[in-house]
């Protein structure tokens, strides 16, 4: 009697608690076959050209024959959007989820609350912010990306476009390809790097990589982010920190942004932060398209505030043909291409395949990967 007194009295003190825990689903893979879907942009003609070009739907990672082999349903598709797409088809049932930030299907918590088998959320590559974060987590979801798998590939593109902005170009390139010839049409507003100011809002793996990059150019380089680096790293890179924002901007010929998206970041880049910054800023985004205003980048590219802008990232993706990022002056955009270069592929395909065998073994993933865990959010998205 006493013990089941005892044992009464525990359970009355753990209800609250019980209560108000989120549903965790398993970690690791419940018993038996899989079903894995897979949502990649569509490769076409090209395919076939490449055998390394495995982030495509065609070629799926590379992983369907090792998947099916081992009893398991691949599912792979590029049609994401829409009630009557081919991923709505598959929600229900699916064990898997593997998005990309490529070609992101929006995994809402409509799709989430409707996918009951759902365990897993992978992203391939880096950047979870297509999934509803807190409502994979009050799901008791697991989601997991292949961290460092393309911040090589990022950081390269963003040096790329930082020269492409600051040197003028595209209108150069644009009058070699069309037979014109003047000089003066691009000289006019052509720099060297050397000398000029920059400053990364955001020194994560991508941002310091890129401070790397630009340190043999000569710049004075500024950083923002929450968390200071040590003394050391400091001195290597050349960076010098910046503890409010509003303060670096100011300071810098140009601004790149190397943040997530999250709450406090989306729209965070609106008329009044642009105004902070000098006339004839360049602004370099391979972050995500949200963290800007739209309206304000386009407005202050045709007023010259902003000298150029230019990036891969857009919100939504794919960006409509009507996107005003499309048509504003001294622009540098391309579609979501930055961080799937082959390299870049081989590496998160590599990456997918390792977390998945150890889900299919019940193995946890390596800690940095884990983008929600047990209902807990990464701190970069808290």
């Amino acid at each position: 009697m006493a013990m089941r007194s005892a044992t009464q009295q525990l359970i009355q003190a753990l209800e609250p608690a019980l209560l108000n825990a989120p549903a965790t689903r398993s970690l690791h893979a419940s018993p038996g076959s899989k079903k894995i879907v897979g949502v990649f942009y569509k490769g076409g003609e090209y395919a076939a050209q490449n055998p390394n070009f495995v982030g495509c739907v065609e070629n799926a990672l590379g992983i369907r024959g090792w998947l099916e082999s081992q009893g398991h349903q691949y599912i792979v598709t590029d049609d994401k959007d829409g009630p009557n797409c081919e991923l709505e088809k598959h929600i229900a049932d699916a064990h898997v989820l593997i998005t990309t930030p490529f070609h992101p299907a929006y995994v809402s918590a409509d799709r989430i609350r409707r996918g009951k088998n759902l365990e897993l959320l992978l992203t391939a590559g880096i950047g979870s912010d297509h999934v509803d974060l807190p409502a994979a987590a009050a799901a008791g979801l697991t989601v997991a990306e292949v961290t460092g798998s393309n911040t090589v590939s990022v950081a390269e593109d963003q040096l790329m476009r930082i020269l492409v902005l600051t040197r003028n170009f595209i209108p150069g390139h644009n009058q070699a390809v069309s037979g014109e010839w003047d000089l003066a049409g691009v000289a006019h507003r052509a720099y060297d790097l050397e000398g000029k100011t920059v400053g990364t809002v955001g020194a994560g793996r991508i941002g310091k990589l890129l401070l790397q990059r630009l340190k043999p150019f000569g710049c004075t380089l500024l950083y923002h982010d929450r968390l200071r680096m040590d003394g050391k790293l400091e001195g290597e890179l050349g960076a010098t920190f910046e503890e409010e924002l509003d303060a670096m901007l100011p300071k810098c010929d140009v601004v790149v942004l190397n943040m997530p998206l999250t709450e406090k970041t989306k729209g965070m880049f609106n008329k009044e932060k642009i105004a902070k910054m000098k006339k004839g800023v360049i602004i370099v985004n391979n972050a995500r398209g949200a963290i800007m205003d739209t309206q304000a980048v386009a407005d202050a590219c045709k007023s010259g505030h902003i000298a150029g802008y230019g990036g891969d990232v857009w919100y939504p993706q794919p960006a409509p043909k009507d996107h005003p990022w499309r048509y504003m002056p001294n622009n540098a955009m391309t579609p979501h291409i930055s961080g799937t270069t082959i390299d870049g592929q081989l590496r998160y395909a590599a990456g997918v395949k390792d977390m998945l065998e150890r889900y299919f073994k019940g193995q946890d993933f390596p800690e940095p990967n884990y983008i929600v865990k047990e209902g807990n959010l990464a701190s970069q998205y808290q």
